[in-house]
């Protein structure tokens, strides 16, 4: 992963307007995220990035224009990996924290859950009222900062996002939507239900 100095320059050489906030944000997370998704690569633990930052690589690739900044590191992981993942991200300087919500690994001295990887599983809910379960693990391969990583693919992602239904993924499946990522044919493989909250999003937007 190239230092903070060099990625600016490589943004400025491609001609893109530089917000030193965003860029600052974006390569912190990603700094986090590289810190986990290589070892877990390395040793063979399937996973992949959801959340915003999914949505932020999957926008980059199709329309950067209608990129939103996220705070968030989002991992999805099978329940059965959940120790084997744990030792390897100990190894790596991260600590597993159980929560009420999302359990987390944060690294090194930080307490703060901003900058920790909460985790997610396959097949099961968040929250009671989730719409339908997460989805199984089926990663592509995408790039972030020059670093490959494993991150869901968008109808698993459109999916996720409107099965949640907070604020801020309604801002995600705008700028999913905006980005021409939400095609006719992701829309069509969606649940009734889902298909209704995706037409309130674009009628409300």
């Amino acid at each position: 992963m190239p230092t903070f100095a060099q990625y600016l320059h490589d943004v400025a050489d491609r001609g893109e307007a530089v917000n030193l906030v965003f860029e600052q944000s974006l390569f912190d997370l990603a700094g986090i995220l590289h810190k986990i998704t290589g070892p877990l690569m390395a040793e063979h633990v399937q996973h992949e990035l959801i959340g915003g930052l999914a949505v932020l690589v999957h926008v980059e690739a199709a329309d950067p224009e209608h990129t939103t900044l996220t705070r968030d590191v989002d991992l999805m992981i099978r329940r059965s990996d959940l120790e084997r993942a744990s030792e390897i991200a100990a190894r790596h300087g991260f600590r597993f924290r159980h929560t009420a919500g999302p359990d987390m690994l944060l690294y090194g001295d930080t307490t703060s859950a901003r900058n920790a990887v909460h985790l997610l599983f396959s097949g099961e809910k968040v929250r009671p009222n989730q719409a339908t379960p997460n989805p199984p693990i089926q990663p592509e391969k995408k790039s972030l900062l020059g670093t490959e990583v494993f991150v869901i693919p968008v109808p698993d992602l459109v999916r996720m996002k409107l099965s949640a239904f907070r604020d801020r993924d309604r801002v995600h499946i705008r700028s999913m939507d905006a980005a021409g990522l939400i095609t006719a044919e992701v829309e069509k493989a969606l649940p009734v239900e889902l298909q209704e909250r995706l037409q309130h999003v674009r009628e409300t937007e």
